[in-house]
């Protein structure tokens, strides 16, 4: 299918790894020229090169944080009319205890997660409107739609973003203009593998038998796995397309049937 949107410009904050590169990666696929953010500049360097060498698209990297004004300022000047906008971020801190939570960790989180996105939304849509075409796309987490308290630094400020999107996806949808949010569950990312690696030791497991233990006891993910950052990045190129043109203001779930259980 051809999704219309070759020669597009793209910014995805967050791009360097996991599900940003995997959805930058399925853009870059349908001849999208992409500038990619991330805080790291070796794996977002890497990660851009990569992407160029698979696809044969422009890939601009810019070393970046979101969460900063002077990180959404860079981006901007990088790519100032941007016609996608796909935004997402690593994931906070687990806690297990919820008092366990500093008031600083809160500002940290809400900067990267709430503010940064809201930031670069605005600074964007409006261009769109103006030019006839704009897609946005969220990244965010099923936490914001199945809380969680050793999520409650993940959740809690993506449901706030969820809330905004909706909220605004009506005022630019008639300039086709559209704005939409993907939830993921847990999935295979640089971010979990060290994680899950470190657990692992812990407990004297496997790494594979660390994942089923934590998806199958604790999670109870029907799929009885993680899920691959492939199995997103398509869904994430559709919402970009030309076809999503009378959908707006959506949060797609994707975790392997979780959120379907009775918790």
């Amino acid at each position: 299918m051809d999704l219309g949107i070759a020669g597009k410009k793209a910014i995805v904050a967050g791009g360097s790894a996991g599900l940003g590169a995997a959805s930058a990666m399925a853009l870059a696929a349908e001849g999208v020229e992409l500038y990619i953010s991330a805080r790291g500049e070796e794996r977002l360097r890497d990660t851009a090169e990569a992407i160029a060498a698979a696809t044969g698209a422009r890939v601009t990297p810019v070393v970046a944080d979101h969460g900063t004004r002077e990180g959404r300022a860079a981006l901007l000047n990088a790519c100032p009319e941007p016609d996608i906008l796909v935004i997402t971020c690593s994931p906070p801190k687990q806690t297990e205890d919820y008092l366990e939570i500093e008031e600083q960790d809160w500002w940290d989180t809400l900067a990267t997660t709430l503010v940064g996105p809201v930031e670069l939304m605005k600074a964007c849509l409006e261009g769109m409107a103006s030019r006839g075409f704009g897609r946005v796309v969220n990244i965010a987490t099923v936490g914001a739609k199945t809380p969680q308290e050793w999520r409650l630094l993940s959740g809690p400020p993506r449901s706030a973003l969820i809330n905004f999107v909706h909220a605004v996806s009506k005022r630019y949808i008639p300039h086709n203009v559209t704005m939409n949010n993907l939830l993921p569950g847990m999935f295979y990312t640089p971010t979990v593998r060290e994680r899950f690696v470190g657990w692992a030791a812990e407990n004297g497991r496997s790494y594979d038998e660390e994942v089923r233990a934590f998806a199958v006891d604790r999670l109870r993910i029907p799929a009885g796995r993680f899920g691959d950052a492939d199995e997103l990045a398509p869904f994430c190129a559709m919402l970009c397309s030309k076809h999503t043109t009378f959908m707006t203001g959506q949060s797609i779930v994707i975790d392997g049937g979780r959120a379907n259980i009775l918790l």
